[in-house]
């Protein structure tokens, strides 16, 4: 019998290699490169030889389409972010680092469907039912008929669902730790986590159950395991949050039956996750009206505008290279809007340390924060206030010209219902009604405004003391 061939995989990307190495090539990751047999690597869908394909039918582009029947789950913030409820049949992706609450959100979600007579089956891997037992009743959802079990095994999990109708819900916590004997390899592997995934999947598309899988997250915040699951799955989400701060986010990242970029706003309370109504009102929340080195940005979060501030500190470093901190924004963007308030603004930042936050520990990803940023960053550097309600938007770009973003009339409606009454924009931007729009065509406008701001303060302050 030949010796069966042997081939290493990288627990973090999936990458296949033929030798062994302590750093993979296509991720950059130390120690994560394990031996798995081949055939362990790629198993049969039905399990032993291949059998002979069969022929099926095609079908026209044209004919009658149905929208997939939802089921929503009566969490508003839930609801948004998977685009109206569950889909039958669809399988969904949660990752999230530890302790920030997955299993709170799902632990209630599922507690909403089977109180509304729905069956809905929770499957934990790692922890005992007890522990489950024990947060549910801590969260006051002890009565809610979900049916639990502390398994890991694939096929008695099928086995168990196929018993009975058929589960409108199925949590599996987490598919990291689930295995199936289909392969020869250790739980938590990528091959495992592969094969597992797809058996689920398999299951949900025959059945028509909808079922979740939380996944593990690496320290950089990508799911862990093989990239090709969440190829596999209908939607990826994504559950973000600081430890220091008591409100969450739920992402949607990938999402076949809607929306992506979507968000859901949380905050942890003593009975669980409770939704945010106003997500803007808590952002702003406690901010220091009138200081410097703060602006207000109107940002989009999917279909959803929001006000945030955005904080900068600018400050004479000693150091030979100043430092470049930036916590909830990327940080090559900062750098090049440093350059262009550099070359375009006529200001000078290679004595100053420079330090960003976006309040609230949420993350920005979108480029209309530019303005923001810049107003914040020149606003610390000059000394001179921003006025304490307007907002600012606006991409920057290298030629030091200011670009109009999209729905900014959303932006600017959001606004003007918090009580803003001005609005830094673009110049392109249509006006709002409601507020007093200051249109700005280059960088070097909005560098001489906050100048002035700041020279007549001093003059003001001059005065006073004079007096």
């Amino acid at each position: 019998m030949a010796r069966p061939r042997t081939i290493f995989v990288c627990q973090n990307c999936g990458a296949v290699s033929q030798r062994w190495q302590g750093k993979c090539d296509a991720c950059g990751e130390w120690n994560s490169i394990v031996e798995e047999s081949e055939a362990a690597a790629a198993p049969l869908p039905g399990g032993g030889r291949a059998r002979k394909g069969r022929p099926f039918a095609l079908e026209a582009l044209t004919g009658e389409t149905n929208d997939a029947p939802r089921l929503p789950v009566g969490i508003a913030e839930l609801d948004r972010v998977t685009g109206g409820g569950f889909v039958r049949g669809s399988v969904l992706l949660l990752g999230g680092e530890p302790g920030i609450g997955k299993s709170t959100l799902l632990i209630q979600a599922a507690a909403a469907l089977a109180r509304h007579k729905h069956r809905v089956v929770y499957i934990s891997g790692e922890e005992a039912t007890a522990q489950v037992r024990l947060r549910a009743g801590r969260l006051g959802l002890a009565d809610a008929p979900v049916e639990l079990a502390a398994e890991t095994s694939i096929e008695d999990i099928l086995a168990t669902l196929a018993q009975g109708s058929t589960p409108r819900l199925v949590i599996i916590d987490s598919i990291q730790t689930m295995w199936t004997e289909a392969v020869e390899s250790a739980p938590g592997t990528v091959t495992q986590v592969r094969a597992s995934a797809q058996a689920l999947i398999r299951y949900a598309k025959a059945s028509g159950a909808c079922i979740i899988l939380v996944g593990h997250v690496t320290k950089d915040g990508q799911i862990a395991g093989p990239r090709v699951v969440e190829h596999m799955v209908d939607a990826v989400i994504s559950f973000e949050g600081e430890g220091g701060h008591h409100f969450r986010i739920l992402r949607g990242l990938k999402n076949r039956f809607g929306p992506t970029d979507e968000i859901g706003v949380f905050e942890m309370t003593g009975g669980g996750l409770a939704e945010v109504a106003n997500p803007s009102a808590l952002f702003l929340e406690g901010r220091d009206v009138g200081a410097a080195g703060t602006a207000v940005f109107a940002g989009m979060e999917g279909t959803r505008p929001l006000l945030i501030e955005v904080q900068a500190l600018v400050t004479p470093t000693a150091l030979g290279t100043p430092r470049r901190s930036v916590v909830g924004w990327d940080q090559s963007r900062l750098s090049m809007v440093l350059a262009v308030l550099e070359a375009h603004g006529g200001l000078r930042f290679g004595q100053h340390d420079v330090y960003l936050n976006i309040a609230g520990g949420l993350r920005i990803v979108e480029p209309a924060a530019d303005l923001a940023v810049a107003a914040a960053l020149v606003s610390s550097l000059s000394g001179g206030r921003l006025p304490h309600d307007s907002i600012y938007f606006g991409e920057i770009s290298l030629s030091g010209a200011v670009r109009p973003v999209v729905q900014s009339a959303s932006r600017l409606k959001e606004a003007a219902k918090l009580g803003f009454g001005g609005a830094v924009v673009p110049a392109a931007t249509v006006e709002n009604d409601a507020l007093l729009t200051a249109r700005i065509a280059r960088i070097g406008d909005l560098v001489a405004d906050i100048a002035g701001r700041s020279v007549s303060k001093t003059q003001s302050d001059r005065s006073d003391v004079t007096d």
